[in-house]
């Protein structure tokens, strides 16, 4: 193979090339090395290549296949991790100076999970500080550019493992989600961003703040290496404690069963966003595409509350308490906005956070009785384009102030009910920028939601498209 094709292979392929000795891990591994040392520094995608440890597990990734050793379904696949997700050995900062030298000595269960299937960890992919914005840019390592246009951000806060990916490379990102981190760089960037049940991949360890709401699942470019991801990563650890155990079946065998006879809503605005009309044609098109696959579509409003006040006030109080007395130790070197994030935690009440942690609650009961009758919901994964990196998030769509979450309303309220949502691409706007739309699913229904994804995908196939070199 060429490095070219190497470098765009998906997960999938590449593990089966690996297994009929079309390609070695060693060379898969160079290839995309290569090119990690060419655009990394233009796109910032990386904060730390690992390459001296991702050659030796390359040669021994190469020597288990030439001795016919049993092999995992990643065996010898390359793969990026957040840099909020614990890696041993690997230093693990979470964009922060306060983190700056930290070197884990355990492991992520699913950065476990991943090396036992045979993956080849590359690096650490940069992070907004903490996780706690959903661009990419940390006082530590600076800003992340979008592949598709490098004066556009690719969102966040995943948004390095997004700018990888989409970039060739590697066909896999681990990343995490506690508001969109996943589903908005996926939108961003042209990719396929799956947020698991909450639950579905144990937390543990994990740096504090995102209480209830965190999950950590994949960014690829075809829904297939993200279900092949899940397989590997899913399943229950004691020590999370609201982790799920593993459910019978595999994810990337139910990519096949096809959506006909499912009863799917649309929504553009669930009731009280603001949406760019580019975005809404897009994602109104892609819906439409599921009454092709044999769904019955029908375009709803659920007239839902916005909670971004319930949720801000949360996850302030949680940031404060994780943070709180740190930052204000060395407030000059931690981003500006997650010091008035956590400043607004100083000022939450316990009667404030627990009516929060309420509404959640009731949130919950009012998605449950509404979602009983469909098997999915569909609507826009962010309201908007990406827009300029050096930018502030927009406060104004389609001519009409929206808050400060206003651009991004879609994807925390399934943090807030842990249900499975995925963002794929619907398509790209005139100025070659793409745009994803959501789909969610009843709770725990992962499987039903990559089904729906990969019969889209089959339908509307989008990992030929790149951006340019």
């Amino acid at each position: 193979m060429s490095d070219n094709a190497v470098v765009w292979s998906s997960a999938l392929d590449l593990a089966a090339r690996i297994r009929q000795k079309d390609v070695s891990p060693v060379e898969v591994t160079e290839a995309i090395l290569g090119r990690i040392a060419a655009l990394n520094p233009r796109l910032n995608a990386f904060c730390l290549v690992a390459a001296d440890q991702a050659r030796a597990a390359a040669l021994d990734a190469e020597v288990a296949v030439m001795k016919h050793e049993p092999l995992g379904p990643l065996h010898g696949v390359p793969v990026s991790i957040k840099d909020v997700i614990f890696t041993r050995g690997l230093r693990t900062t979470a964009g922060s100076q306060l983190f700056a030298d930290l070197v884990p000595e355990h492991d992520a269960v699913a950065v476990g999970r991943l090396r036992a299937a045979g993956a080849i960890v590359l690096g650490k992919t940069t992070t907004s500080e903490f996780g706690h914005k959903a661009v990419t840019e940390s006082p530590l390592f600076g800003i992340t550019r979008n592949p598709w246009d490098l004066t556009r951000t690719p969102g966040g806060s995943s948004g390095g493992a997004a700018a990888a990916v989409a970039s060739g490379l590697g066909p896999i990102g681990l990343g995490t989600d506690g508001g969109g981190s996943v589903r908005i760089p996926a939108a961003f960037c042209g990719l396929v961003g799956f947020k698991p049940s909450y639950g579905r991949v144990p937390e543990y360890p994990s740096f504090p703040g995102w209480d209830h709401v965190s999950h950590t699942g994949p960014l690829t470019r075809t829904v297939r290496d993200a279900a092949m991801v899940l397989d590997v990563i899913a399943g229950g650890d004691d020590r999370d404690p609201g982790s799920l155990q593993g459910e019978a079946g595999s994810y990337l065998e139910a990519c096949g069963r096809g959506v006909r006879g499912l009863h799917v809503a649309w929504s553009a605005d669930l009731g009280y966003a603001r949406v760019d009309p580019v975005v809404e044609a897009l994602c109104e098109n892609a819906a439409a595409e599921f009454e092709t696959l044999g769904c019955h579509v029908e375009v709803v409003n659920p007239a839902w509350e916005n909670l971004e006040e319930p949720f801000g006030t949360m996850l302030a109080a949680q940031f404060h308490a994780a943070f709180g007395e740190q930052i204000a130790e060395h407030e000059g070197e931690v981003d500006p906005t997650l010091a008035k994030f956590v400043a607004r935690g100083a000022s939450v009440s316990t009667r404030d956070y627990l009516l929060a942690r309420a509404r959640m609650r009731e949130f919950w009961q009012e998605a449950l009785a509404f979602l009983a009758r469909f098997d999915l919901l569909l609507m826009p994964t962010v309201a908007v384009p990406p827009f300029a990196v050096d930018a502030k998030p927009p406060r104004e769509i389609a001519g009409e102030s929206v808050s400060v979450l206003g651009w991004m309303p879609f994807t925390y309220p399934f943090n807030i009910t842990g249900q499975p949502a995925a963002s794929i691409p619907a398509g790209w706007t005139a100025e070659n920028l793409p745009v994803g739309v959501q789909i969610v699913g009843q709770r725990h229904a992962d499987a039903t939601v990559l089904a729906a994804c990969a019969a889209y995908e089959a339908a509307c196939p989008w990992s030929d498209r790149r951006p340019a070199p």
